[in-house]
């Protein structure tokens, strides 16, 4: 069987050099790195997972809870959150929750089981055994939260500032002259649902126009912006602008939009939240607010390294940069406003 001594000697480096270019590339020259690999290939060599973890004591796995695999958002937070594990030598276990407390609950087993070293979660719900774990270990427990933010979870998280950044989307709205403005939210039991809805409530009533904004209720998806904004549209004295709390529901917008024959912006403007990849391609391109998604999935990778490492005594809140972007889809509020 081929070892890692074999491989060492036929790059022409060290053992601890092969398993730095296997676990964390980035770390190594791309010249040794290069030899490396070839070694591997040529001689056929798979690393021993099972010894290493017998070794160490570790699976060197990190469970990650995603409530939609299938939304653009979440796949760029994963996407960062798997570059940040492999170069610190692990690998990523993915959960696809579906906002299911059943698989949520099934998932958090994992890391009940120690088949995981800790677990990262992405929704606003912390599985009863999560919050068991907590119990007991406090800022110790390998549990982060991402995105979704709670200070009544107990653990390190990584987000944004949600209720600012809604509160700077309609600052946009109302500084372009629009009063008569609906926010399509998310659930109400989100704790993003409710910090965008706090920030963009302050902003409203900051204007004097608290008892001018429509809130509605539904689900973070295409679907439902799209029949949340036709509804909308059908009333008679419809909003001249819609703030959708995420880009998927912003999709929806548009697309109600041109089912119904209404001009975005002219008639309607149209504010988004995340800025995934595809919303610059809209017709028209979205004005959304940017959140740096590669990077709260690294942060909280690095959150989670920092309790397995022992380095981190006190639960750690992170909260990273956002940005409005401002695109076509908003404009002037049309005259008849």
């Amino acid at each position: 069987m081929t070892t890692i001594k074999m491989v060492a000697k036929r790059a022409g480096v060290s053992t601890a050099t092969v398993s730095r270019a296997l676990s964390a590339p980035d770390l190594v020259v791309p010249e040794t790195r290069a030899r490396v690999q070839s070694a591997v290939e040529a001689l056929g060599y798979a690393p021993n997972s099972a010894a290493k973890s017998l070794r160490t004591l570790k699976t060197w796995k990190i469970m990650m809870m995603v409530p939609d695999v299938a939304n653009p958002f979440f796949s760029e937070v994963l996407r960062g959150a798997e570059d940040a594990a492999q170069l610190a030598g692990y690998s990523v276990l993915l959960g696809d929750t579906r906002d299911d407390k059943t698989r949520e609950a099934q998932y958090a087993s994992i890391l009940l089981r120690k088949e995981a070293d800790g677990l990262i979660f992405l929704g606003h719900r912390m599985a009863p055994t999560l919050t068991k774990i907590v119990r007991e270990k406090g800022a110790r427990a390998p549990i982060v939260n991402a995105c979704d933010f709670s200070a009544q979870h107990g653990v390190c998280a990584a987000h944004i500032d949600n209720a600012k950044a809604a509160s700077e989307a309609m600052s946009l709205l109302y500084s372009m002259g629009h009063r008569r403005v609906a926010a399509i939210a998310g659930p109400p039991d989100s704790h993003i649902t409710r910090d965008r809805l706090a920030g963009a409530r302050a902003r409203a009533d900051a204007a004097g126009l608290g008892d001018a904004l429509t809130v509605v209720h539904t689900d973070y998806t295409i679907e439902a912006g799209l029949a949340e904004t036709t509804r909308l549209l059908s009333q008679e004295v419809p909003p001249t602008a819609v703030f959708c709390f995420s880009d998927e529901i912003a999709v929806g917008a548009v697309s109600a939009c041109r089912a119904c024959g209404v001009r975005c912006p002219a008639d309607l403007s149209i504010v988004g939240f995340d800025d995934i990849r595809y919303a610059r391609f809209l017709d028209p391109p979205l004005t959304t607010v940017r959140q740096p998604m590669n990077l709260i999935g690294q942060t909280a990778v690095r959150l989670l390294l920092g309790i397995l490492e022992g380095d981190v005594q006190v639960v750690e809140d992170v909260t990273l940069p956002h940005d409005l972007v401002v695109r076509a889809s908003t404009g002037p509020a049309p005259r008849r406003a």
